[in-house]
């Protein structure tokens, strides 16, 4: 278990040393959700208890499961693709849902968080690279899925998501990262309560910071290769 706080500690001072080359435009705070996904609680114990604040997790079921044990105050963000049939869980699992990617799912959750009277904070996710194999909803229609969110109640939309592609080099990811921010930036000059950039995973999470992410998903650089 040393290894997870010893890993924990490193990737937060990678962190910093990202944050101290980007744009002073950026905000200071950068936020680490520690990805669980296929991890024992007790790993997720440790991490919590060595001062992660947010965990991430891929699937409903398995994050349930784990919940229950879990017994440690954190935030929980869904990160992983949302079939409609497990919506009502993750209504009721999860404070911030990072993969709304179609109007179907973001009306699904909204009438979910209405039984439960929620509202429901969540991510727009978008596959800017328009890779097949990703979720994510076009940056063609950011906007039409904006606006169908707009008019949902229990749905209160606080920034968007993006995965990018697993470059064998990373620093083609930069780009991809850049204009992500900006599309963000746009954005956020219009909209109240639109915070969150969140961006950035274990291949990819120093340059995304340096490029102005606000949130970066970090599982292997922490808890080391899932066991499947």
């Amino acid at each position: 278990m040393s290894t997870v706080v010893e890993n924990l500690q490193n990737v937060l001072a990678e962190i910093e040393i990202a944050k101290k080359k980007r744009d002073t435009k950026f905000s200071d705070s950068v936020t680490l959700v520690a990805v669980t996904k296929n991890h024992p609680v007790e790993v997720m114990q440790t991490a919590i208890d060595s001062g992660a604040k947010h965990i991430g997790e891929n699937r409903i079921q398995e994050a349930a499961e784990k919940f229950i044990k879990l017994n440690r105050k954190v935030t929980k963000h869904l990160i992983g693709h949302l079939q409609t049939n497990k919506v009502k869980q993750a209504v009721q699992l999860f404070d911030l849902i990072q993969s709304v990617d179609s109007e179907h799912l973001a009306a699904a959750i909204d009438k979910s968080s209405a039984q439960i009277d929620k509202v429901q904070e969540i991510l727009i996710q978008v596959n800017l690279a328009k890779e097949n194999s990703k979720s994510g909803v076009e940056i063609e229609n950011l906007q039409d899925l904006i606006a169908k969110v707009d008019t949902l109640k229990n749905l209160k939309l606080r920034g968007l998501m993006m995965i990018a592609p697993n470059y064998a080099e990373v620093e083609k990811c930069r780009p991809l990262f850049r204009q992500m921010r900006q599309i963000f930036d746009d954005l956020k000059a219009k909209r109240q309560d639109f915070d969150f950039l969140s961006m950035g995973m274990t291949h990819d999470y120093k340059i995304a910071v340096e490029e102005g992410a606000n949130i970066v998903r970090v599982g292997t650089a922490i808890f080391g290769a899932r066991n499947y």
